[in-house]
């Protein structure tokens, strides 16, 4: 007897296979599951950069918020948070803890110039991706060498910011002499070539002095005494440490020495660096940003629901802590590029969709500024505005900045 059967079409069959395939292939990457996305973060916890440890507590809130929504694509973000104490080889040890012990599927986030720099080479070479990683330095634009490296500062590079400050200050002052203050790793020594590079044949002449401290340093007093005694017409303060950034500002102001003064845009931050070095002492102060300036009456709708976030999640930290701020904004950069990967979580694929964001117009950033990557270009931020500190607060004073 012949049963009767339903014909099935074999395009059926091909995407039964293809939706197999694909979710053995997430299954076996490592930290992947049919629930789960598990992945590395290190945050300096404790040691002379703790202050900044409130980026990773702003990712643990806003990933908290995503998985009581369902997680990203029916999977639940799973972040292991490690303390490496800003020390580089701490972050070593951390990092191969995930990634060896933990199985994470990619490193995110990690705070600092140094502590990534020190991962770099181990991360590029076992091919897995560290997105996002907290650093302005230049060098982590490198797709040809450094291909599973991607970090998104919070404002353009800091070679490139440098410029931007130096060119706004001569635009008000041609004839200005600068003094430059800046950290002794590859983060202060990108700040100095990117003003070396903008005041191109007149470096030598017009900078006054330039001198470095170390992060472990307990103060930069005598630094700044030293400079204070140029009496050149800019100071650049170059750190990405917040106590050091302060300590320049309130002794700078205590010598008497009144000169246009910028601020790396990692330390323009009223709650860790303005009001322990004095709200009169920062009054002045600039930088270059990305991200829309806080204000507690704010009206901005996005800036509201930050608020909200903060008051909710983490009611024991100032919202006007750009830390915090600035680990909300990256949260959501991390679920954009999880999206975009959809059922695909390989190590390739998520690499490949970091490396192709287009416009992306995250809540905290300011008009204008988008993210935007290639795979030739892994610079997610290229433009910014300059702010002034000023009535307790950081307010806009420029038109969008085009970085190059």
């Amino acid at each position: 007897m012949i049963r009767s059967s339903k014909f099935v079409p074999v395009a059926f069959f091909s995407t039964l296979l293809s939706l197999t395939a694909a979710t053995t292939a997430a299954t076996q990457q490592p930290g992947i599951s049919d629930t789960e996305i598990k992945f590395g973060n290190i945050m300096p916890y404790s040691g002379p950069a703790s202050a900044l440890s409130v980026t990773g507590k702003a990712f643990a809130a806003y990933f908290d918020l995503i998985n009581e929504k369902g997680g990203v694509n029916g999977r639940k973000l799973n972040m292991i948070s490690l303390d490496d104490g800003f020390s580089p080889p701490k972050t070593v040890e951390a990092t191969r803890r995930l990634v060896e012990n933990d199985g994470v599927a990619f490193m995110f986030g990690t705070m600092g110039t140094a502590p990534s720099s020190a991962t770099a080479k181990y991360l590029n070479g076992a091919k897995v991706p560290h997105l996002f990683l907290i650093s302005s330095a230049s060098k982590w634009n490198d797709p040809t060498n450094q291909r599973w490296l991607m970090a998104l500062p919070w404002a353009p590079n800091y070679v490139e910011e440098a410029g931007i400050e130096v060119r706004f200050a001569r635009a008000r002052n041609p004839n200005a002499r600068f003094a430059i203050l800046y950290q002794n790793d590859d983060a202060g020594k990108d700040y100095l070539r990117g003003v070396k590079e903008a005041l191109g044949a007149d470096a030598d002449k017009v900078i006054a002095m330039a001198a470095s401290f170390e992060v472990a340093d307990p103060t930069v007093d005598s630094q700044i005494l030293t400079l204070a005694n140029t009496k050149a017409d800019v100071f650049l303060i170059y750190s990405v440490t917040p106590r050091a950034c302060a300590q320049a500002i309130r002794k700078a102001y205590e010598t008497g020495w009144r000169p246009m003064r910028f601020i790396s845009s990692g330390c323009a931050n009223k709650e860790t660096v303005m009001v322990p070095a004095g709200l009169e002492a920062a009054t002045g102060i600039m930088s270059v940003g990305a991200l829309k300036p806080y204000s507690a009456d704010s009206t901005d709708a996005d800036l509201v629901t930050y608020r909200d976030f903060m008051k909710a999640r983490l009611p024991n930290i100032d919202p006007a802590n750009m830390a915090a701020g600035y680990g909300y904004m990256v949260a959501q950069a991390l679920v954009v590029v999880l999206t975009q990967c959809k059922n695909d979580l390989s190590r390739e694929n998520i690499m490949a969709q970091a490396a192709n964001l287009k416009g992306v117009a995250l809540p905290m950033l300011m008009p204008g500024v988008k993210l935007n990557t290639s795979p030739t270009d892994y610079r997610p931020i290229k433009d910014g505005y300059m702010v002034e500190f000023r009535d307790s607060q950081f307010n806009v004073i420029s038109e969008l900045l085009r970085g190059s």
